[in-house]
C-alpha cells in the first residue's frame, strides 16, 4: 500500500510533463490511484467523504481572497505604464555612475517583484522594458540578462508576493497538521504575515548582494557595463523624478506597514494594494475601459488556475494520505542518517530538482503538504521553513538549463542574444542565492527574529 503512493507521486510528475491542465493532472491522476487502492482494499473510501468539507474550506478561506487581489494590484501597476515611467526615471537618475541602469533595473525589479509577485511578469515586463535599453548602452549581454533574470525571481521571496500567500496557508495548515500528530492542541499557528516579515530580511540581502555585484564588476570590468552620458536635457527634473518613485513606493509602503504595523491582515493589506493601484492607474491616466477589461480578464485567468489547482492538489493530498503515504514519509525520514539535518537537506534537494519541471503553485499544493507536516514535527521552524523553500524555489527558477526565468526572457529576448550568455549571465547571481540560502541554514534568525519581534509569537 506505501508503495502504491510512491507511485501516485511519480505518475502525478509524468502526466504534469505530459502537458494536460494542472488541476485535471492531480484530480484525474489521484481518482484513478483511489479507484485502483479501492478495489485491492488498500484505499479506505471514507478518505473522500472529506472531499466537499476540504472544498468548502477553500471556498471559504480568508487568507486565499489575497490572491486575486494581489493579482489584480500588480497586473495594474503593469497596465497602466507605472514600472515603465519608473525604470525611465531611475535609469535616468543613475546614469551618471558606472552601471546605473543595472542599478536602475535592480532598484525597479524589486519593487516590481514586491508588486506583482508573479516571476513570469516580472521577468517578461522587464525584459521588454530594460533589455533593449542596456543592449543599446553596449551592456554585457550576459551581466543584462543575467540581472534581468534575477530581479525576476525576487518576486518568489519579496514581500508581498503570491508564492508567500500560497506558502503561507500551506505551512499554516502543515503545522496544525503537525501537532495533532504530536498530540499538541495550541491556538497558536503560523500565518502568511509571518512569512512577509520573514521574508524581508532575506529579500534585502539579496537586493544589496546584487548590486554589490554589479559594482565590482564596475569596478573591476568596467568595459562591460559602460557609463551612459546624457544631455542635460534629457537629465530628469526632480518634479518627474519624485512623481515617478514616489507612489509605487508609498503604495508597496502602505501594504507591507499596515500588516507591519497590525492594521490590518494580508487580505485587508492586499485589497489596500488594489484600491491603490486603481487610484494611481487613474492618475496616470490608464484607467481606461480598455485596460479595465485588460487587468480583470488576466486577474480572472490566474485567480482561477490557482484555485482550481488548489482544488485537484487537495483530492491528490487526500489519496496520497489514504494511500499511506504519509506513514512512508515519516518512516523514511526518521530512518535517515542524520535526523532532521539529513531529511531537510532531501526535501530542498528535490524541490529544487522539481522546481526544474513544475511551478511553483503545483510545488506549493503537491510536494510542501506531503513534506512539511513532517518536518514541523520533527521540530523545524514553519516560518524558516517556509523561507527556505521559497529562497530554494527562487534559485530553482534561476538555474540552467530548465530555469523558468530562463525561458521567460529567451521568449522576449532579441535572437542577438544568445541562450549560453543567459545562461552565463545568471551564474553569479545563482551563487548569491545560494550563499543567502546557506546563511539563512546556518542562521534561522534572520528569517524568524522580526516576526518575533513583530508579532510576539513564539513556535
Amino acid at each position: 500500500m506505501d508503495y502504491l503512493s510512491i507511485l501516485l507521486f511519480i505518475s502525478v510528475c509524468i502526466v504534469l510533463l505530459s502537458g494536460y491542465p494542472v488541476a485535471i493532472a492531480l484530480a484525474g491522476t489521484a481518482l484513478s490511484f483511489a479507484g485502483l487502492g479501492y478495489v485491492f482494499g488498500v484505499f479506505d473510501g471514507a478518505f473522500m467523504h472529506a472531499l466537499p468539507s476540504r472544498i468548502f474550506g477553500i471556498m471559504n478561506n480568508q487568507t486565499l481572497l489575497a490572491v486575486p487581489l494581489f493579482v489584480f494590484m500588480g497586473v495594474t501597476l503593469e497596465r497602466s505604464k507605472i514600472a515603465e515611467s519608473l525604470l525611465l526615471a531611475i535609469s535616468q537618475l543613475f546614469s551618471k555612475f558606472r552601471g546605473g541602469l543595472a542599478f536602475a533595473v535592480i532598484f525597479v525589479g524589486a519593487l516590481l517583484a514586491a508588486s506583482t509577485g508573479i516571476v513570469g511578469a516580472t521577468v517578461v515586463t522587464m525584459g521588454l522594458l530594460s533589455l533593449p535599453a542596456m543592449l543599446k548602452q553596449k551592456y554585457s549581454p550576459a551581466i543584462a540578462t543575467g540581472t534581468i533574470c534575477a530581479v525576476g525571481t525576487l518576486g518568489q521571496i519579496i514581500p508581498p508576493s503570491i508564492a508567500l500567500v500560497l506558502l503561507g496557508d500551506v505551512i499554516s495548515n502543515a503545522f496544525q497538521q503537525a501537532q495533532l500528530d504530536m498530540g499538541i492542541f495550541s491556538p497558536e499557528s503560523v500565518s502568511v504575515g509571518d512569512l512577509f516579515v520573514g521574508a524581508i530580511i532575506p529579500g534585502i540581502m539579496l537586493v544589496m548582494l546584487y548590486m554589490l555585484y554589479i559594482l565590482a564588476i564596475a569596478f573591476f570590468k568596467p568595459e562591460l557595463l559602460p557609463k551612459i552620458d546624457l544631455k542635460q536635457q534629457d537629465r530628469p527634473d526632480i518634479r518627474t523624478l519624485v512623481g515617478a518613485i514616489l507612489p509605487p513606493l508609498l503604495l508597496i509602503f502602505v501594504v507591507l506597514g499596515s500588516i507591519l504595523f497590525g492594521f490590518a491582515t494580508p487580505t485587508e493589506a492586499a485589497a489596500i494594494g488594489a484600491f491603490g493601484a486603481l487610484l494611481l492607474a487613474a492618475f496616470k491616466g490608464g484607467l481606461n475601459l480598455e485596460n479595465i477589461k485588460a487587468i480583470n480578464q488576466a486577474t480572472v485567468r490566474c485567480t482561477s488556475m490557482v484555485f482550481l489547482i488548489l482544488i485537484g492538489a487537495s483530492l491528490f493530498s487526500l489519496v496520497f494520505r489514504g494511500l499511506g503515504g504519509e506513514e512512508l514519509i515519516h518512516q523514511l525520514f526518521n530512518g535517515l542518517p542524520g535526523g532532521l539535518f539529513t531529511a531537510t537537506l532531501l526535501v530542498m534537494l528535490i524541490i529544487f530538482l522539481l522546481g526544474f519541471i513544475l511551478d511553483f503553485i503545483e510545488i506549493t499544493f503537491v510536494v510542501v503538504p506531503i513534506v512539511a507536516p513532517v518536518l514541523l514535527a520533527m521540530g523545524l521552524d514553519p516560518v524558516w521553513l517556509g523561507i527556505m523553500i521559497a529562497l530554494n524555489l527562487q534559485t530553482s527558477f534561476l538555474t540552467p538549463p530548465f530555469g523558468f526565468a530562463l525561458f521567460y526572457l529567451r521568449g522576449v529576448a532579441p535572437k542577438t542574444v544568445k541562450t549560453t550568455q543567459i545562461y552565463k549571465g545568471v551564474m553569479p547571481f545563482i551563487l548569491i542565492q545560494l550563499l543567502v540560502l546557506i546563511a539563512l541554514a546556518i542562521w534561522p534568525e534572520l528569517s524568524t527574529w522580526l516576526p518575533k519581534q513583530v508579532f510576539e509569537v513564539e513556535y
